[in-house]
C-alpha cells in the first residue's frame, strides 16, 4: 500500500544491479585505487600532500602533530575514515616503502619488520624537500582545481609537480575489475631517460633502456635475471625476480648465510618465522640457527649453518623455500585523461612531458599575466609622478576631492588613467613621490617589460619549452638523484649480456682448497723479473694458490668433478676480489654434490662461437687409464646443475681434463713409473654419455696420476716427479710415439729411494715450478735450472725432504708475457732451495700456473688461444 501522489516505477533488478555496479567500479577506479599518469599519486596522496601544503608544513618548517594534518585532509578533502589516510600518510614517510619518500616523519612511523606506526596523536611530520618539488608553481593557474565534498573550497585535480613520481615511485593499488603495479625506478636513470625522450621523441624504447636499466627498489636486493624487466619496460606487464643481497661468512668454525638486503615489500620479521618453521620442519636442512642482528647501522640476518652443510645448497633451499627471492608482478595501469590505460616506459615518459610542458605553459601564462597588470600600474605611476608638475597637479586634485571615490575620477580624467591605475595612485605610500624612488620605479618597469618579452617568446617558441622541461629536470636530478640500490644479476635469466660487461682481462685464481676469484690484471702491476713481488692472496692456513690463469670476461671457465660431472661460469660470474682477498669456495658459485670434488679447470673463448667449439676437444684421464674424447660443442650449452662429461665405473675417478686442437699428442703417465705417448687422433670423439676408450694397460696395483698434451714437440719438454724428492726433464722425443692402449715405457725409474711418480707436467725452460710438502711447506724454483737427460733414469734430487715427509703437489707456473711478477721472499728460494713454511708464502701473482695436486691435473692449453 502506498501513500497518495507517490509514483512506483518498476525496475528489472539485473539492470538496476548491472548499472549501479558499473557506477561503483567506475568510482572506484577514478577516485580511489588508481594513481593518475601525469603525477602518479592517487587522490588520498594528493590530498594529503595539498593539506600539508595548505596547513605550510615544508620542509623547512617544524614538523606538525600528524593528528592535525589528518584532521585537516579529512575535514577538508577526504571525507573518509582517519585510518585511510593517516595510513597514506605513513606510507609516504617509510624510507622502505618509497624510494623517494614525500613526507618527513618523527616519531615511529612502523619498521621493516612490519610493526605498526604510534598512533597519529604521537607522531608529527612534514614535507619532505622533494615534495616542494611535487607541490611546486601550484600557485600559479598551473593545474585545474575542483570543488571538495561539500563544495566549500577547491582542491587540485593533479599536481604540477617537477617529479616523474609514477616513474620514481611506482605504487600499486586493487580497483575493480583490474589492479595496477608499478615498479619504482631511479631518479637519475629516469630524468637521463626523460632528456633523451625531449633530445629525440622518436627514441625506441630499447635506447631508452640504455638509461633506464630497470626498476630499483627502495630495499636494494637483487634483480634476477632481465627478461621480466625488458618485459615490464616494452609492454608493462613483465616478472621480475627479486633475490635478497647475501654474503658468506665464518663465524666461529662455522659458515654463515648473512642477508643484508631483502626484497621490496617483504616483511622480515614474517620472512624468519617462516624460515624457521620450514627448518624445524626439516623442509630445507642444514641452517643451525637463524638470528636477527638487524641495528640502526642497517640490516643483517645470519643463517648460521650446520659443520657439514654447504652454504650455495642451503642458499639455493632458502631461495626456492622462502621470501628470500620473491616476484614483483610488474602492471603498468594508470588513468590517462581519466581512463585506465596500461603503459610501457616510453608512455610514462611521455604523458609525463606533455603534462610538464602545459605545467610550463599555464605558469608563464599566469606569469605573464601578471607582468602585464605590474606593468600597466607602473606606466600609471610614471604618468603621474614623472615629473614636478604632474606630481603636484594630482596632489592638488586629490587635497580638493570631498572623497576618494571623486579623487579617483579627477585623477582619471586629467591623466587619462584605468580605474585600477588611479586606486594604485592613492594607495602609494608618500614615501614613495621622493625622487629616488621615481627611478625606481622606472628601473622595475624597463625589467618587467624584458620580462614581459622573454615570457611571450617562450610562449611562441615550443623548441624553448622544451629546453626548459628539460633544464628543469638537468636540475631536479642535481638536488635529488642518487645511486642505484638494486643490483642486478643478468646471469639469472637468459639474457647474453657481453654487450654490457667490458672484455677486460683478468686473472683468476684458484686455491688448493677451491677458493676462486676474479682479479682486473691491472691490479697487478707489472715488475722486471728478480724484483721482490707484492703480496698475494690471504688464503687459509694449509691452503696455497694452484691455479692461475689469465682470462677475459666473456670467455668461459669449465670446472670437472672426480664424479664426471661438467659444470661452467662465465668468468664474469667469478666474484670479483681484491688481489689479497681470499676469494669465494667454489662449491658456492656451482651447485656441485656435497661429496664430489673439482678436479680439473679448463678456460675456454666463447662456446657460442661455433668454429671454435666444434674444432676444439676436450680428453680426459680418469684413475684406472680410461681416456675419453669428446668435442667441446658437446658442452657448450652451459645447465646449471652440471651435465654429465664422462661415465664412471665403480672404483675409479676423473683425474684431470684438457683442452685439445685435433692434432695435439697425449702422455699419460703411472704411479709405477710408466708412461705412454699417442696422437689424439688414435682416440676417436664419442658423445658425452659414454664411458670413453682405454688410454693406457695397467700393471695389477698400478694406477694413473696425469695427464699431459703436447703441441710444440722441439720446446717443450716432460717432467716427472716422484713422491720422494725425485725428478728429471726429459725431451718428449725420447718417448716413441705408440698405440693408445699399450703398457707404456718407463719414464723414471722407480725404486725404493724415489718413492712413486706422483706428477707429470710439460714445462719449458721460461716455467717455474711450485713443490707442495705433506707437511705444508711450500718451495719454489726455476725449470731452467734443471738439465734434460734420458728417460729411463732415476733422475736427480729435486728437494730435500725432512724424515718421513713427502710431496704432495707440483705446481707449474707459468710466466704471463704480460705480467711477470716474482715472490716475495721467495726470489732465493728459487737458488737456495730455502723452505719456507706454507702460510707464510705469497703466492704466485698473475702468472699461468698448471696444477698438479697429488694426481689431479687441470686442462687449460694454450692452443686455446
Amino acid at each position: 500500500m502506498h501513500t497518495e501522489g507517490e509514483r512506483l516505477i518498476p525496475i528489472n533488478i539485473v539492470d538496476e544491479m548491472k548499472s549501479s555496479y558499473i557506477d561503483y567500479s567506475m568510482s572506484v577506479i577514478v577516485s580511489r585505487a588508481l594513481p593518475d599518469v601525469r603525477d602518479g599519486l592517487k587522490p588520498v596522496h594528493r590530498r594529503v600532500l595539498y593539506g600539508m601544503y595548505g596547513l605550510n608544513v615544508f620542509s623547512n618548517r617544524k614538523h606538525l602533530k600528524s593528528a592535525r594534518i589528518v584532521g585537516d585532509v579529512l575535514g577538508k578533502y577526504h571525507p573518509h575514515g582517519d585510518t585511510s589516510v593517516y595510513d597514506a600518510m605513513v606510507r609516504m614517510a617509510q624510507p622502505w616503502s618509497l624510494r623517494y619518500p614525500q613526507v618527513d616523519g618523527q616519531g615511529n612511523f612502523g619498521s621493516v619488520d612490519g610493526d605498526p606506526p604510534a598512533a597519529m596523536r604521537y607522531t608529527e611530520a612534514r614535507l619532505k624537500k622533494i615534495s616542494d618539488e611535487i607541490l611546486a608553481d601550484l600557485d600559479k593557474d598551473t593545474v585545474d582545481f575542483q570543488n571538495n565534498f561539500d563544495d566549500s573550497m577547491t582542491e587540485p585535480t593533479v599536481m604540477p609537480t617537477k617529479i616523474p613520481n609514477l616513474l620514481v615511485n611506482g605504487t600499486s593499488g586493487i580497483a575493480v575489475g583490474m589492479a595496477t603495479n608499478m615498479a619504482p625506478h631511479n631518479l637519475t636513470e629516469s630524468i637521463d631517460a626523460i632528456c633523451a625522450y625531449i633530445d629525440n621523441p622518436e627514441i625506441t624504447i630499447d635506447e631508452l633502456m640504455k638509461h633506464i636499466i630497470a626498476p630499483d627498489f627502495p630495499t636494494g636486493g637483487i634483480i634476477y635475471g632481465y627478461d621480466g624487466v625488458r618485459d615490464a619496460l616494452h609492454t608493462g606487464r613483465g616478472r621480475v625476480v627479486l633475490r635478497a643481497k647475501v654474503g658468506f661468512e665464518e663465524i666461529g668454525n662455522r659458515n654463515a648465510i648473512i642477508v643484508t638486503e631483502i626484497p621490496y615489500q617483504v616483511n622480515k620479521a614474517d620472512m624468519i618465522a617462516r624460515t624457521a618453521e620450514l627448518v624445524k620442519d626439516e623442509k630445507i636442512p642444514g641452517i643451525y640457527e637463524i638470528r636477527d642482528e638487524s641495528d640502526r647501522q642497517g640490516m643483517r640476518v645470519v643463517y648460521e649453518l650446520k659443520n657439514d652443510a654447504i652454504p650455495n645448497v642451503v642458499l639455493n633451499m632458502l631461495y626456492k623455500y622462502t621470501a628470500l627471492q620473491t616476484s614483483f608482478s610488474v602492471n603498468n595501469i594508470a588513468l590517462v585523461k581519466g581512463r585506465p590505460v596500461q603503459l610501457n616506459v616510453k608512455d610514462l615518459i611521455l604523458h609525463f612531458v606533455e603534462h610538464r610542458h602545459e605545467v610550463i605553459v599555464r605558469r608563464t601564462k599566469y606569469d605573464l599575466r601578471k607582468a602585464r597588470e605590474r606593468a600597466h600600474i607602473l606606466e600609471g605611476f610614471m604618468k603621474v609622478i614623472g615629473t614636478q608638475d604632474d606630481l603636484d597637479k594630482a596632489i592638488a586634485i586629490i587635497r580638493h576631492s570631498s572623497n576618494p571615490a571623486e579623487a579617483k575620477d579627477g585623477l582619471m580624467k586629467e591623466f587619462d588613467l584605468s580605474e585600477l591605475q588611479a586606486q594604485a595612485i592613492l594607495d602609494l605610500r608618500l614615501a614613495r613621490l621622493t625622487g629616488m624612488e621615481l627611478d625606481k620605479i622606472r628601473a622595475e618597469y624597463d625589467e618587467i617589460m624584458a620580462l614581459i618579452n622573454d615570457l611571450e617568446d617562450i610562449l611562441a617558441n615550443e623548441p624553448r619549452r622544451y629546453q626548459i622541461i628539460r633544464e628543469e629536470m638537468v636540475d631536479m636530478k642535481e638536488k635529488y638523484g642518487d645511486e642505484r640500490r638494486t643490483e642486478i644479476d643478468y646471469s639469472g635469466g637468459e639474457m647474453s649480456i657481453e654487450d654490457l660487461i667490458p672484455d677486460e682481462k683478468v686473472v683468476l685464481t684458484i686455491s688448493h682448497a677451491g677458493y676462486i676469484k676474479r682479479t682486473s690484471l691491472s691490479e697487478y702491476k707489472v715488475q722486471s723479473r728478480g724484483g721482490v713481488g707484492n703480496r698475494a692472496a690471504t688464503t687459509r692456513d694449509e691452503d696455497f694458490l694452484e691455479y692461475i690463469v689469465a682470462a677475459t670476461n666473456h670467455q668461459y671457465m669449465l670446472f670437472f668433478t672426480e664424479k664426471g660431472k661438467c659444470f661452467w661460469l662465465r668468468v664474469f660470474e667469478i666474484p670479483e676480489g681484491s688481489k689479497i682477498s681470499k676469494g669465494r669456495a667454489v662449491q658456492n658459485l656451482i651447485n656441485i654434490e656435497p661429496d664430489d670434488k673439482i678436479k680439473a679447470y679448463i678456460r675456454t673463448n666463447d662456446l657460442k662461437d661455433l668454429d671454435y667449439v666444434n674444432q676444439m676437444n676436450v680428453v680426459m684421464i680418469t684413475k684406472n687409464g680410461t681416456i675419453k674424447k669428446t668435442s667441446l660443442e658437446a658442452y657448450s650449452r652451459p645447465r646449471t646443475n652440471g651435465v654429465n662429461a664422462i661415465e664412471i665405473r665403480e672404483n675409479d675417478q676423473l683425474l684431470g681434463a684438457r683442452l685439445t686442437n685435433g692434432s695435439s699428442e697425449i702422455m699419460i703417465a703411472t704411479k709405477n713409473g710408466k708412461c705412454i705417448r699417442f696422437p689424439e687422433e688414435k682416440a676417436r670423439a664419442v658423445g658425452r654419455g659414454s664411458i670413453g676408450v682405454r688410454g693406457i694397460t695397467l700393471d695389477e696395483g698400478d694406477e694413473v696420476i696425469g695427464m699431459i698434451v703436447v703441441n710444440d714437440v722441439q720446446n717443450e719438454s716432460v717432467l716427472v716427479v716422484s713422491e720422494k724428492g725425485y725428478g728429471k726433464r726429459t725431451a718428449v722425443e725420447d718417448y716413441r710415439v705408440t698405440n693408445r692402449g699399450g703398457k707404456g715405457v718407463i719414464t723414471l725409474n722407480i725404486t725404493e729411494k724415489t718413492g712413486n711418480l706422483i706428477a707429470i707436467q710439460m714445462v719449458t725452460d721460461e716455467d717455474g715450478l711450485m713443490i707442495i710438502n705433506k707437511s705444508g711447506v711450500a718451495i719454489r724454483m726455476g725449470m731452467d735450472e734443471m738439465r734434460i737427460m734420458g728417460r729411463n733414469t732415476q733422475g736427480v734430487k729435486v728437494i730435500n725432504l725432512k724424515k718421513n715427509d713427502e710431496i704432495a703437489a707440483i705446481a707449474k707456473v707459468e710466466m704471463d708475457k704480460e705480467v711477470i711478477v716474482e715472490e716475495e721472499e721467495l726470489t732465493e728460494g728459487a737458488e737456495g732451495q730455502e723452505e719456507t713454511p706454507l702460510t707464510e708464502t705469497p703466492t704466485v701473482e698473475s702468472e699461468n700456473s698448471q696444477t698438479e695436486e697429488n694426481n689431479q691435473s687441470e686442462g687449460q692449453e694454450e692452443s686455446a688461444e
